[in-house]
């Protein structure tokens, strides 16, 4: 499937898996999908499941913006918190599209927990109680850690999965390493149809070594390989030392969460003649994720940095945020370089390079030699110190599934046109206020004021008001979504305005599924809401909605 038509698949509202080999282009179709649905009025939430790769996408990780944390399943107690958690229903509800990124490493139970806790909040049965959702990844990267059992908590075959069926969008063309041999081994390692000419243009690579103008970064499957290398070959260098300590700002438990996932160091020394590499991307300063380059000197007390190209940036601090519901939580500044002789394999998962000196000796889990070696943009750049037979292997409950979903993208595709060019659209018009209902809300406002005895205000802003008679709601779900409304006002307010509001609401006709005369008599005997669902046996979205019609026709 190409970009535009995988685009064209998302912004249609489907819940789509975006997924195909690295330098496919599945960041880029992301990213403009995001901009694109920002554009027409969808509220997005972005996240990843590591916190490396969230800062990748400037957003935040799963556990966080779920608000489960490191919960491995949800108690009762978990659901009764959720439901009295004004900030997460408030949240929940306020998302039209959710966003994973790098679902390779999701563990299935950790998405079930989430689509649990969208239902709950959002009083929906649909799937991710009627969220659009972006999953993204290449299941054939590294998968989640399993601790407690050999069996890995894949994904894609968890139940929520399986509900939520999402259309396939597999990307066919590659940016990366086009017209290389490496391209047809990594294409031979998806397939599990790896032939001896394939391993014998890997095996020319080992022992290799590259000349010294050549900037490369070593990857290595163990963190106390990398550090020890960098430290060892920063130690010999003479010359002035430069230490740079990382500014932050944000209650402490968002920084902590914030600092974990940020690939710059707290505190970074460097001196002339460090091999660094830049873990940010500023396309206007010259620089992205994964840029190799040795410090030339200093200026002015900051870096100066040649790159491969022999381009020199003047390098400045860079600013990483955790941004939450729309706020800045937290705020970390640091120069975006770290010591790059040596990185791990699993930070280097999102990078592209031109030249790596790859340990493969040590590979432990499937994946880890197919993510190394498609960090690297061509053959030539691959320079291969080890490799044993853990390096070659990709999970083997991966390959069937891998077909199946190359399938389901080739049939979609061929149904899909592209997405309409952007300058082509005409821009979408700003809906306005209803100004009789505006002027209704006003009023109602203002008696409810003088009855409470407080300023109007505080019950409502205009701008709150605005947006009640712009898109009228019909549903407390609904109500909750609408800016400068959380569940404490809903609470309050609510009844009085889904009155007021649901007779210039455009409510689609539902069916109903059942009696009106006995879902108004289970509400006039003041029966919890989840009551009222347990009678009639429908979802909650369809009792607001149909109390939506009856109050509209009243």
């Amino acid at each position: 499937m190409r970009q535009s038509q995988a685009l064209s698949v998302m912004l249609s509202g489907e819940s789509v898996f975006l997924t195909g080999p690295p330098g496919a282009g599945k960041t880029f179709v992301l990213n403009e999908f995001v901009r694109r649905a920002g554009k027409r009025g969808k509220r997005v939430a972005v996240t990843a499941s590591t916190g490396i790769a969230a800062t990748h996408i400037g957003g935040a990780t799963i556990h966080s913006w779920s608000g489960l944390g490191i919960r491995d399943s949800l108690s009762e107690f978990d659901k009764t918190w959720l439901r009295e958690n004004d900030r997460l229903r408030k949240r929940y509800n306020s998302t039209d599209v959710l966003v994973i990124d790098e679902v390779s490493m999701l563990h299935g139970a950790r998405l079930d927990m989430v689509n649990e806790a969208a239902k709950l909040l959002r009083e929906s049965d649909a799937p991710f109680g009627g969220l659009q959702v972006i999953l993204v990844g290449d299941l054939f990267q590294l998968p989640p850690v399993s601790r407690a059992s050999e069996l890995v908590d894949f994904v894609h075959t968890s139940g929520t999965w399986s509900e939520l069926q999402p259309k396939i969008c597999y990307l066919s063309e590659q940016h990366r390493q086009a017209g290389d041999q490496l391209l047809d081994v990594l294409e031979a390692m998806r397939r599990g149809e790896v032939e001896e000419w394939h391993t014998a243009a890997l095996m020319e690579r080992l022992g290799k070594k590259p000349d010294e103008a050549t900037p490369v970064t070593r990857l290595y499957a163990h963190n106390i390989d990398v550090d020890s290398i960098n430290q060892r070959h920063l130690s010999a260098l003479g010359g002035e030392t430069k230490t740079f300590a990382m500014e932050t700002k944000g209650s402490a438990s968002k920084v902590e969460q914030l600092v974990k996932s940020v690939l710059a160091p707290e505190t970074l020394v460097l001196k002339t003649g460090a091999e660094v590499m830049f873990v940010a991307n500023d396309f206007g300063s010259g620089f992205v994720n994964g840029s190799r380059g040795q410090v030339i000197g200093f200026e002015k007390g900051m870096p100066q940095v040649r790159l491969a190209s022999g381009r020199i940036i003047g390098v400045e601090p860079h600013s990483w945020t955790l941004t939450e519901d729309g706020k800045k939580r937290a705020e970390v500044t640091q120069l975006p370089l770290r010591l790059a002789w040596a990185i791990t394999i699993h930070k280097s998962q999102g990078m592209s390079l031109d030249a790596a000196e790859i340990d493969l000796g040590k590979s432990f889990t499937p994946g880890m030699g197919y993510v190394a070696l498609s960090r690297v943009r061509s053959l030539d750049g691959v320079y291969l110190s080890g490799i044993n037979n853990m390096a070659m292997q990709l999970h083997p409950d991966i390959f069937t599934f891998d077909t199946e979903l190359r399938a389901a993208s080739q049939t979609l595709a061929e149904q899909t046109s592209d997405v309409a060019d952007e300058a082509s659209e005409p821009e979408p018009e700003m809906p306005q206020p209803n100004e009789e209902l505006l002027q209704k809300l006003k009023r109602w406002r203002l008696q409810r004021a003088q009855a409470d005895s407080v300023p109007a205000y505080i019950i409502a802003h205009d701008r709150t008001l605005e947006a009640l008679a712009t898109n009228p709601p019909t549903t407390s779900q609904q109500l909750l979504a609408t800016p400068g409304f959380g569940p404490a006002k809903v609470e309050k307010y609510g009844a009085d305005l889904l009155a007021i509001t649901g007779e210039h609401a455009q409510v689609p006709e539902v069916a109903p599924v059942f009696d009106d005369t006995q879902l108004l008599e289970l509400f006039r005997a003041q029966k919890s809401l989840d009551e009222v669902c347990a009678t009639l046996n429908c979802g909650a979205t369809e009792v607001w909605a149909r109390l939506g019609q009856i109050l509209a026709s009243r």
